[in-house]
């Protein structure tokens, strides 16, 4: 079991969103790079990054950080937001991040995905952000009608990495994550999947390392609300 704590991006800070809203944005640490390696002194060996103004741009816009932040400690750094293109990729897999992940560029255009999945092979995560089963894009601003099982039916064999699967309406919270949802499509599809959304307790995370088919989880507002004691974490 990966833990993978997370660092939402904007205007440079870390911050957290509640259900996706920008307009629910709580700024927890001014110093992106301080966070990471408080994650990093804890022993945690993941990290989960998101640039929210990249998501909203549709480039990146954070990415010295990102480069910093790889640079300065060992950790293996998945990233996404505002990832639509080659190049973007190319300059994250050129600084060192472990993970690239796609979320709006894939369900736009999914010959894209698979063209990028076999060229950066084992490289490129899929972001799954639901709301009600339908898939979420751009920020999670946009709702299509694109059915979460019929999307993956139709890219289980590209080569993707692993899925990072979000209920858009458990993220945030801190009610705890949309179990049921993630088991049922992590046992349908042999693809690895990563749950986020909602984890509320060490509790959440026993939980899940108990379920062989979940590869990793993410936490962010229950570790920056001193809800889930990073020691512990970093121990797991």
């Amino acid at each position: 079991m990966n833990i993978f704590p997370a660092i939402d991006l904007r205007n440079q800070k870390c911050v957290r969103l509640t259900k996706g809203k920008f307009s629910s944005e709580k700024v927890y640490n001014e110093d992106p790079i301080h966070q990471a390696e408080i994650f990093y002194k804890n022993g945690l060996k993941f990290l989960h990054i998101v640039d929210l103004d990249g998501a909203l741009a549709g480039e990146l816009k954070n990415l010295n950080i990102i480069k910093n932040i790889i640079k300065k400690f060992k950790l293996k750094v998945q990233v996404g937001g505002g990832i639509r293109n080659e190049e973007s990729i190319k300059k994250l897999v050129d600084i060192g991040a472990d993970k690239i992940i796609l979320g709006t560029a894939a369900i736009k255009n999914d010959n894209f995905l698979k063209r990028i999945c076999e060229r950066y092979t084992n490289s490129i995560a899929l972001a799954l952000d639901v709301r009600s089963n339908k898939i979420a894009i751009s920020g999670w601003t946009e709702q299509t009608d694109l059915d979460v099982v019929d999307y993956l039916e139709k890219v289980k064999n590209y080569g993707i990495a692993r899925v990072i699967y979000t209920d858009i309406n458990k993220d945030g919270t801190s009610e705890g994550p949309n179990f049921e949802d993630t088991y049922k499509l992590a046992e349908r599809f042999n693809i690895p999947f990563v749950i986020s959304g909602g984890i509320s307790s060490i509790d959440d995370v026993n939980k899940l390392i108990k379920d062989k088919k979940i590869e990793g989880i993410i936490i962010g507002k229950a570790i920056y609300e001193n809800k889930i004691d990073l020691s512990v974490l970093g121990k797991i």
